[in-house]
This record gives C-alpha cells, structure tokens and sequence, in this order.
C-alpha cells in the first residue's frame, strides 16, 4: 500500500519489537534512499502499531496482507487502523494516531 505497510513475523519473546521496528526503518530508509526512487527525502513516520496473533491464524493473517488492495478499496488505513486499536482493547488518543494519508 501507499501509506503503509505490514509485516508478518514469528518472533521469539526475548527479542526487542522496538529494536526490530528500528532496524527494518533504518535499513529500508537508507535502500530507498540508495535507489532514488522518490524525488523528495524518503523517511519513515515516527511510530508502529503491533498485533500479536496466534499461530493458529496465521493462514488468516496472510490472507489478510495479501488482500491489502482489495480490502483498502472498502475500509480506510485509518479506519481500520482504530479498529484493531478497540479490539485489542487499547485506550488512545487521536491526537497522537499517525499522520493518515486518505
């Protein structure tokens, strides 16, 4: 997608999430900045969301990412994104939500 992106992955709980968001940002940065492939700066937006599902839908899941297209036709990032946030039953504020691009 355009404004976002999603990441499948078996992660081991001794490992650092916000050190793993790091590194995917900084090298991803640095590739998409090697290549010119945009004619202004590329840089990450500030913050992550991430959900944790169980081994048994992970078949969903890749359905899921896989539909991303299709699925973004019906229901905005935004939208959805606030969505996940009430089911997984966590409080936040909009002000400080992502910059959405609609």
């Amino acid at each position: 997608m355009p404004d976002h992106v999603h990441f499948f992955v078996g992660f081991r709980p001794v490992l650092s999430i916000s050190d793993f968001v790091k590194e995917i940002k900084v090298e991803s940065g640095e590739f998409v900045r090697a290549k010119s492939w945009l004619k202004r700066k590329f840089n990450w937006q500030e913050g992550y969301g991430v959900f944790s599902y169980s081994h048994s839908e992970i078949d969903k899941v890749i359905r899921y990412i896989n539909n991303q297209e299709e699925h973004h036709k019906k229901v905005k990032f935004k939208e959805e994104y606030k969505m996940f946030l009430k089911k997984f039953d966590v409080s936040f504020d909009d002000t400080y939500l992502f910059e959405f691009f609609d």
